[in-house]
């Protein structure tokens, strides 16, 4: 049966089931509670506020998009119009047997003006938040996802000096309407890719489309520079991001609310390859700044999607002829295992996965990626890891950044013209070991 077809039914009997977004009201919940269970292992799956929340004017990539040059194949426009579709989205999460979703709280909406906060944009995450609790979905939040106001960008981003000063004020007045339904927090989500791109010596920022896209949103903003995540110059702004998450961290665990706090960091498995190689330097500069940080948090997120192989000269990219997925990443699921023990063992600290996934249109592989990620994750348990978590990336087939829609992270398919949401299977298998646990 094919996938256009599967909304039209409904199996639920544990393992396997699908059903469409017209039937998502007349279904009761599995971890249907007042309150999403606290301090357990957390199943779940990711979003992001700019990438399925949709027309989100008031946001420094909006502005990237639609410019003239831009980097961006695609707008994100009204996205996944999860803004207006969050309890759909919400009552599916559950009802496919996760008991938690990772969410972002967008700054832009909140923070439109500098020093302007937005009582209705926070009573709308109030409002997602406590669906999530109603549900029994622990509600884990980023607080920030790549995007920032355009007022932000506007005036340098995180490469002025007061930045850090801007985002723990965002922090702290998010934190005092929110805290109290939240389960667990990060500050900012994969901080540490400026130091990997620097790295490979090869930033989009600097290249002639970038540059002019750069120009082009300067003037479309009326002012002098516009600085986003993609733009900044690491050397400047990485003093200020340390910054930013240390006083956000301060200012979240000030409460209300006493849930863990830490950083999410996008870490792939190093892999040497030949005599001499550059591997370990490639992990110490990509990685070890920001593992320091959350060695000094409640806990260190890890994002991983596949390996690197670095030689003597650096980067060897993927093997020839090896499975790529959309992204151009090597089919590699046994990395997850690998990133773990190495976040662990640097950080000391209790180990959240929060995004493993792979961008691909065949569901099989999605499944086949799946089960060797998640024996990686038993078997790092069975060692005595304190892994607290295993959420996928995405819930929802969404808008990939630069990348617009062709690439598939998604365990539920949106039709980009109804939005009609359809499970795919792979949403149904990972509910299914969500459900019943990892097999001792």
């Amino acid at each position: 049966m094919s996938d256009r077809h599967i909304s039209r039914r409904s199996v639920l009997a544990g393992a396997i089931g699908v059903a469409g977004l017209s039937t998502i009201s007349r279904l009761t919940p599995t971890f249907a509670t007042d309150r999403a269970p606290s301090r357990g292992f957390l199943w779940g799956c990711a979003t992001a506020g700019h990438q399925v929340e949709g027309n989100n004017i008031n946001a420094d990539f909006w502005v990237y998009e639609n410019v003239k040059p831009t980097l961006f194949a695609d707008r994100s426009g009204d996205t996944c119009d999860h803004y207006h579709r969050y309890e759909e989205d919400i009552a599916l999460t559950a009802m496919l047997g996760f008991n938690c979703l990772r969410l972002s709280i967008e700054w832009s909406r909140i923070e439109p003006e500098a020093g302007n906060f937005s009582e209705a944009e926070l009573d709308h995450y109030e409002r997602v938040l406590e669906t999530c609790r109603k549900h029994g979905v622990a509600p884990f939040v980023t607080y920030n996802h790549f995007t920032t106001p355009r007022w932000f960008a506007s005036r340098g981003g995180f490469t002025t000096p007061d930045s850090a000063d801007l985002f723990s004020r965002f922090a702290e007045k998010a934190t005092s309407r929110l805290g109290h339904l939240i389960e667990a927090a990060a500050t900012f989500n994969e901080p540490n890719l400026l130091q990997s791109v620097f790295w490979r010596k090869k930033s989009l920022a600097g290249s002639p489309t970038a540059l002019q896209m750069g120009a082009a949103a300067a003037m479309a903003t009326g002012s002098k520079q516009f600085t986003t995540f993609y733009s900044g110059d690491p050397v400047i702004a990485l003093p200020h991001y340390l910054s930013a998450h240390e006083m956000a961290y301060a200012a979240i665990k000030a409460g209300p609310g006493d849930f863990p706090v830490g950083v999410t960091l996008a870490i792939s498995d190093e892999q040497g390859v030949g005599p001499n190689n550059l591997a370990r330097l490639r992990q110490k500069e990509s990685y070890g700044v920001w593992l320091s940080a959350a060695s000094k948090s409640d806990f260190v997120g890890v994002q991983t999607y596949s390996r690197n192989r670095t030689g003597l000269h650096g980067d060897l990219g993927p093997e020839p002829g090896i499975e790529l997925t959309q992204m151009g990443y090597e089919y590699y699921p046994q990395a997850l295992g690998a990133t773990i023990r190495y976040a662990a063992a640097a950080t000391g600290k209790p180990v959240y996965v929060t995004e493993n996934g792979i961008g691909t249109e065949d569901d099989s592989r999605r499944i086949a990626f799946i089960d060797t990620a998640i024996a990686e994750v038993k078997k790092c348990i069975d060692d005595g890891i304190d892994v607290r978590s295993y959420i996928h990336w995405s819930l929802l087939d969404n808008f990939e950044w630069i990348y617009g829609y062709r690439p598939k992270f998604g365990l539920v398919a949106v039709n980009r013209t109804t939005f009609e949401r359809t499970p795919k299977p792979s949403a149904w298998h990972l509910g299914a070991i969500a459900r019943n646990g990892m097999a001792r």
